[in-house]
């Protein structure tokens, strides 16, 4: 049986009559009874008492006539909300990221919500390294990332240039210069994250370039907690810039350029390239893309691959 079958045999049921049925469907009387000798005999069981001039129902027609209904009710229920995920009236979206890239969407995140606001948004917290495998498993239909992944099933997409910074406390020594050379730092004791990084490579790299000892004398698992401990004077840090944003327009931290090291950062969505993007991660690309427009600067949207 189909869901035509089903249409045509309760408005036999309500409206008591085949002929009337037949006026209400548009279709002939012929069409209408056809229709519903077939059902029964793919039932096995007749559904009306044909003795009846009232169409009346047996008991198996009033069976079918139950789970008729309630098919035909999930029929709407499935087309109306499939018409609120094409209007983003209903939908989820979930985003692979990490502490520091999950800052850089905030803005987007906002933006998001104020146009989007019955779209569910989960950003679930992922090692950079984990989230290509997360999108490609279907964990999560974008990540974030500080480097492009190198893999022909993803497609990149280039939201954010960010840099990495070299931030003292105010009251250091060296707070008041505006520039420092990486062999003034070979004394200073940094604050270093956990997690190793190809931007942690690029530091270190650079110091044994400069033969400058790097002394890490306390790694700490979150950015939070560097910034905090830098604050209250113990040691130095190279931070990502949109980390310290509020820290350094408050006074709390300090920037100051060093002359030998310049790490920039690009911050990309990535998602499966053969994919049939959901509505609603179509409309957050095109959030993002509007919000680059708007703000210039730091923020862009440039296709990779």
């Amino acid at each position: 049986m189909d869901l035509a079958q089903l249409e045509v045999f309760l408005t036999v049921a309500r409206e008591g009559r085949f002929s009337r049925a037949a006026e209400k469907l548009f279709r002939t009387q012929s069409a209408v009874s056809q229709t519903i000798h077939k059902l029964e005999e793919e039932i096995g069981e007749p559904l009306f008492d044909r003795s009846s001039r009232e169409g009346l129902l047996t008991d198996a027609g009033q069976v079918l006539q139950e789970y008729a209904e309630r098919l035909l009710n999930l029929r709407t229920s499935a087309q109306e909300a499939l018409a609120e995920l094409r209007e983003l009236q209903k939908g989820k979206l979930t985003i692979a990221a990490n502490e520091f890239t999950g800052l850089c969407l905030l803005p987007v995140l906002g933006e998001f919500q104020r146009i989007h606001p019955m779209i569910r948004i989960t950003v679930q917290r992922a090692l950079g390294s984990h989230i290509p495998g997360d999108v490609l498993r279907h964990n999560a239909e974008f990540g974030v990332l500080t480097y492009d992944p190198q893999d022909p099933q993803l497609q990149s997409v280039v939201v954010y240039m960010d840099e990495l910074i070299f931030v003292v406390p105010p009251k250091h020594p060296l707070a008041g210069e505006r520039e420092v050379s990486i062999r003034q730092l070979g004394a200073e004791s940094f604050v270093a994250h956990i997690v190793n990084s190809p931007y942690r490579e690029k530091v270190i790299q650079a110091f044994q370039k400069y033969k400058t000892p790097l002394h890490m004398a306390v790694e700490l698992p979150t950015l939070q907690a560097i910034k905090r401990f830098v604050a209250m004077g113990h040691g130095v840090a190279f931070l990502p810039e949109i980390s310290v944003e509020s820290e350094l327009s408050r006074g709390e931290l300090v920037h100051i350029r060093v002359r030998e090291l310049q790490v920039h950062r690009q911050l990309r969505l990535i998602y499966r390239k053969t994919a049939s993007l959901s509505h609603a991660a179509r409309a957050f690309l095109k959030v993002t893309e509007a919000l680059a427009v708007e703000r210039k600067g730091r923020y862009c949207f440039q296709r990779e691959h």
